[in-house]
């Protein structure tokens, strides 16, 4: 079975289990994450230890926003300031909108979870995507036009429409937003992305790629494989 037909987290795990090294990866999380704190650890990897510093925009904000993303960028050379004595292997930002919308530039080396994503879909050899988020209309348009200037075509996309409050949505509103889009895109679809970090997608993922007939690959989940490879030694 090639990997675009792999289950994610079966993907993550050969990953893993390939490991030429153990790897620290140092998380700048936004400072309302709880999502990725809670998915991460069960995501199965054993040679990955995350490292996390919390991401206090100067405006205070958690929905988001031009504010939100440029405070979260804004503040994210101190946190890496605050893990220079860690022997990191990389260093992720693990928010998705931050990664495809402006803001103050990102310490060098930083991977976004946007950049996880985009990574994550090459290495399943995805190449056409159904988008879901939920986020409002124009950032979800956002991502689908970064998502093909990245070379991938997107065939659909839908959001729920909140700025805040991502924590609270239920699994069965994400599995609801999926049944919404026209049966077409998600046939014809490589695999599906749920974007953002900060709602909690993990329970879905595999319940989906089993309805659906392919990988289902959410924000989380690509930073766990951004992981995984860097263990593996796939990314340098």
């Amino acid at each position: 079975m090639n990997s675009s037909a792999e289950g994610v987290l079966n993907l993550i795990g050969r990953y893993d289990r390939e490991a030429l090294r153990a790897v620290r990866v140092g998380l700048l999380l936004p400072w309302a994450n709880v999502a990725v704190e809670e998915e991460l650890p069960r995501c199965g990897l054993v040679n990955t230890v995350f490292h996390h510093a919390r991401l206090v925009p100067s405006s205070g904000a958690t929905a988001v926003g031009a504010s939100f993303w440029h405070g979260l960028r804004g503040a994210a050379a101190e946190a890496v300031e605050s893990m220079v004595h860690l022997p990191l292997n990389a260093t992720v930002l693990a928010c998705t909108s931050a990664g495809f919308t402006d803001g103050p530039p990102l310490p060098a080396g930083t991977v976004t979870a946007f950049d996880a994503v985009v990574e994550g879909l090459r290495a399943m050899k995805a190449r056409q995507v159904v988008l879901a988020t939920p986020y409002p209309d124009p950032v979800t348009c956002a991502e689908a036009e970064a998502l093909r200037d990245a070379g991938f075509t997107v065939l659909a996309h839908a959001g729920l429409g909140l700025a805040d409050g991502y924590p609270d949505v239920p699994p069965g509103k994400i599995r609801r937003l999926l049944r919404e889009l026209p049966t077409g895109p998600l046939d014809a679809a490589d695999a599906v992305v749920l974007s953002c970090t900060g709602w909690r997608t993990l329970t879905c993922v595999e319940p989906l790629e089993r309805d659906l007939g392919k990988p289902v690959l959410s924000s989380n989940l690509a930073i766990a494989l951004h992981a995984a490879q860097l263990s593996a030694g796939v990314i340098p």
